[in-house]
């Protein structure tokens, strides 16, 4: 899986943003689970069926893209967080035994990435299993986790540790793009333990100790990268952090990406008296008591406590060389179900019969391509309006349709640039539209940037992408059948015409977009942003 995302991705795509509104049951008042608002009520159920848990003993809250917005939005532009929300937690604090995480479907962010980052945010003692029905990148996992915690402890962290903790997450990620998600981990989590334990407040020592621990490790870092690793820790220093606090979690993480469990013996449990803490003798492991089969047979996993699933699941093979595993931009990628969606979770009820069919990776756009209909029934009215000008304009430029053509350019004189046969335009026009309904229904969290954006809107990055795809103008890529017998100029030319179309669509046009920005531009969920952070 390519792996080049940058720090707006992190916020964006697959998250947990959590100040939706928790659903009125008989909770247990310290432990929450979040249901992204996008989510199928099928899938909603498949979730609650993996966590192992009902509605009633738990407090549910319903996560929207708006939640994500409201959170995200002084950090990431609005273009880059996406449309959707999908992605779930199940949080249950702790009063020892440091910060547990298990992720499931998160095909980017791993468990010590989320574990290192959340102790930054103040919180020593947790369990966290973050996951979603299908892959998505996980990247903004950690807002809502956090916000998790603070409905379960009913104690607010400190808002300047909450943000070095997003930061963390950014840097690291960034550095993942580069190093790999292990190294780039390692790194990070190895020299903000010598900071924090021996509390390091010089700038000229921190730059030394990323220096040597990159070197002990084996890590090439550039100027860059360790100068932004440590203006990090600079800032973490000044918080005045409790190695003790903190212990349990870094330890753990070291010895995680390590790989060396045994080095460094046992890790004293460190009684967490801040909060109002669940009772670690009651026996509920959450990390432990899910329901894998609610997911299906292929399922991409981590834990911080048990470090082989990294690699029975597949997901450590994605450091280091490009691969395509995982990579939820690719045509094959897992989709939402087909069937009646709702957002009102009070509606669970018992979730053991959630429809788990729908989520063991089956693709349920492409099963679409046997109908003569694509189904947009999980489309919200602004992104179905979206898709309706899309199919008008597909119609018009690939089958002739000149009414539908105009009225999708919203220009008298638009007339069709490329004649097609009847056949190879309608099938055409599928190919585009399924390829958009794709986009529009997954959400920007599985994008990952190459540096050839040309657009600040990461959907429309991955139009242009999937374009450029279809009319075989990418690299290594060929034209779709039906545009075999074209020459290279008409099928550039049907390239430049679709796109000038969707410029349109999305009030953008590529020669506005800034290349000094082009760091900054989402990855994406997000959903980067979906959603969800989907």
């Amino acid at each position: 899986m390519k792996k080049v995302k940058t720090a707006a991705a992190l916020l964006c795509s697959a998250c947990l943003v959590l100040s939706g509104t928790a659903v009125p049951t008989m909770a247990d008042s310290v432990k929450v689970v979040t249901l992204g608002a996008d989510l199928t009520q099928d899938q909603k159920n498949t979730m609650m069926k993996y966590f192992n848990v009902d509605s009633n003993q738990v407090q549910i809250l319903t996560i929207t893209n708006q939640d994500e917005r409201n959170h995200l939005s002084a950090y990431v532009p609005l273009e880059q967080i996406g449309t959707r929300t999908v992605s779930c937690a199940y949080v249950k604090p702790t009063q020892s035994g440091g910060i547990k995480v298990r992720t499931a479907n998160l095909n980017w962010v791993t468990c010590n990435m989320i574990a290192t980052s959340l102790s930054t945010s103040g919180v020593k003692n947790c369990e966290v299993v973050a996951a979603c029905p299908f892959e998505v990148s996980g990247t903004g996992a950690l807002t809502g986790i956090q916000m998790a915690y603070e409905t379960a402890t009913g104690e607010q962290l400190d808002s300047t540790k909450k943000e070095l903790a997003t930061e963390e997450m950014v840097v690291t990620g960034n550095l993942a793009d580069e190093v790999g998600k292990n190294d780039a981990t390692t790194v990070m989590n190895n020299s903000k333990i010598q900071v924090i334990k021996d509390n390091v407040q010089n700038v000229d020592d921190i730059y030394n100790i990323v220096v040597n621990v990159a070197q002990q490790n084996n890590v090439n870092l550039d100027s860059d990268q360790i100068n932004k690793i440590v203006e990090l820790l600079k800032q973490i220093a000044q918080q005045e952090y409790n190695y003790d606090d903190v212990k349990a979690t870094l330890e753990q993480v070291e010895q995680n990406t390590s790989g060396d469990n045994d080095e460094l013996g046992d890790i004293d449990d460190e009684k967490d008296d801040t909060v109002n803490a669940g009772d670690p003798a009651d026996g509920d492991d959450i990390l432990n008591n899910v329901d894998n089969s609610a997911l299906g047979g292929d399922i991409v996993e981590s834990s911080t406590e048990n470090p082989s699933l990294e690699e029975e699941s597949g997901l450590i093979e994605d450091d280091g060389d490009d691969q395509s595993d995982g990579d939820l931009s690719e045509t094959e990628e897992p989709q939402e179900p087909d069937g009646d969606e709702t957002t009102d979770d009070s509606t669970l009820g018992n979730t053991d019969e959630g429809d788990t069919d729908s989520d063991e990776g089956t693709d349920d756009t492409e099963n679409d391509t046997t109908s003569d209909e694509l189904d947009t029934s999980a489309l919200t009215e602004d992104q179905k309006t979206m898709f309706d000008k899309a199919e008008n304009f597909c119609k018009g430029e690939y089958e002739g349709d000149t009414t539908a053509l105009t009225t999708a350019m919203e220009d008298e004189t638009a007339t069709a640039s490329v004649t097609l046969d009847a056949e190879n335009g309608a099938t055409l026009s599928k190919d585009v539209e399924k390829a958009y309904l794709q986009i529009l229904t997954e959400g920007t969290d599985s994008y990952q940037a190459d540096g050839t954006e040309i657009y600040m809107s990461t959907e429309l990055n991955m139009v242009d992408k999937s374009m450029k795809e279809i009319f075989g103008l990418s690299a290594d890529t060929q034209a779709s059948p039906e545009l075999s017998e074209l020459s290279d100029e008409d099928r550039q030319t049907l390239y430049n015409e679709t796109m000038k179309f969707f410029e349109k669509l999305y009030g953008e046009s590529s020669e506005t977009y800034n290349t000094d920005e082009a760091e900054t531009a989402e990855t994406a969920d997000t959903e980067n942003s979906e959603d969800y952070a989907e």
